[in-house]
């Protein structure tokens, strides 16, 4: 596993800036290919059967010929897919791209209405959370997908040591990292807590899925309501170990309560010796003329500035966290770009 100070070359990116246009506007149109052919079931079929008969997906699938062809072809200019006559196979970097497709559902599925209405959010024509939102149930899964291919190894290694009985997950999205965890720990307990209902109903199939009716429960509320309101939710006082993921900064972001969330989660989750938060930090600027991008940290920083919340750099966390009277065990990368796991105890 990387040190905590080690850049990977994941990390480093291989998108070499300054973007130039013609790079930029394929780039646009190829995100949202891709995307479309996620959610057609494309890259799992090629996956699992290596080929794909497109006269056979289309009639299996109830799709448009003519417009699934269209996808193809553009997808196959970019490089994703190779097609001769009726079939279709992934190229190399097509097989490579299932590791990010999570980032895809996340920022093309998820926050396209965001990142379409900058211009009228910076003239305050609209306002995130009132006149325009996110969709939910794109975040939720993009977040899980990319779990799945990134960082599901990493918490697996980090957990396997530790001890607990009850888990709670704050802005468990579909309850898909915690429905596995709990299944692989017999006789645990889990609860995922997220303020999206859409999310939350996909979390109740999920379980439903794992076959853990009655060992994990959704939970819809908001995060904030527990630690500022007094909100209850039924055993989580009972908590050994306190997860969250991509959510910490979304509890941070209102200034004048921001110092005191750390002592707030301890407080509200009394019995909690471990606490498990990951996070995406701020990418750290190059000095050198040229730089290279990595996926996603672009679109995490430019989605947040547009709605309003903070983010941090690993260094504001890892102070934060020794302020809110938290010792850090350790910090581990964790998958995505400039995206950190901090592994906390409470004493």
């Amino acid at each position: 596993m990387p040190s905590v100070d080690e850049v990977t070359s994941e990390w480093q990116g291989q998108a070499l800036t300054p973007l130039n246009p013609d790079t930029a506007f394929n780039g646009y149109i190829c995100a949202h290919v891709l995307h479309a052919l996620e959610r057609l079931g494309v890259f799992r079929q090629l996956h699992e059967e290596q080929v794909i008969d497109i006269p056979v997906f289309c009639r299996e699938n109830k799709l448009d010929p003519d417009v699934f062809r269209a996808l193809v072809r553009a997808a196959e200019g970019f490089g994703y897919l190779d097609a001769h006559a009726d079939h279709v196979r992934a190229t190399a970097v097509g097989t490579d791209a299932g590791r990010t497709l999570g980032f895809f559902t996340w920022g093309v599925g998820g926050y396209h209405d965001v990142f379409a209405n900058a211009a009228p959010l910076a003239r305050g024509e609209r306002r995130f959370g009132l006149d325009l939102h996110r969709d939910e149930r794109m975040v939720a899964l993009g977040s899980a997908q990319a779990d799945t291919a990134l960082m599901r190894h990493i918490l697996d290694e980090e957990i396997a040591g530790i001890d607990f009985h009850t888990l709670v997950d704050l802005g468990a999205g579909v309850s898909e990292r915690i429905s596995r965890l709990v299944k692989d720990r017999p006789g645990s307990h889990g609860i995922g807590i997220d303020i999206s209902r859409p999310a939350t109903l996909l979390a109740h199939e999920t379980v439903e899925r794992y076959g853990l009716r009655g060992t994990v429960e959704p939970v819809c509320a908001d995060v904030l309501d527990i630690l500022f309101k007094g909100h209850e939710i039924e055993g989580g006082d009972q908590a050994d170990v306190v997860m969250s993921f991509m959510f910490l900064h979304d509890l941070l972001a209102a200034p004048e309560r921001r110092a005191e969330v750390i002592p707030r989660l301890r407080k509200s989750f009394p019995r909690a010796h471990t606490f498990l938060l990951a996070d995406t930090t701020i990418r750290p600027r190059s000095s050198g003329a040229d730089s290279r991008l990595p996926v996603f940290s672009s679109g995490f920083e430019l989605a947040h500035a547009l709605m309003g919340v903070p983010v941090y750099t690993r260094e504001e966390y890892e102070h934060l966290f020794e302020q809110g009277g938290m010792h850090l065990r350790r910090t581990v990368p964790f998958g995505a770009p400039h995206t950190y796991l901090f592994v906390l105890e409470t004493s």
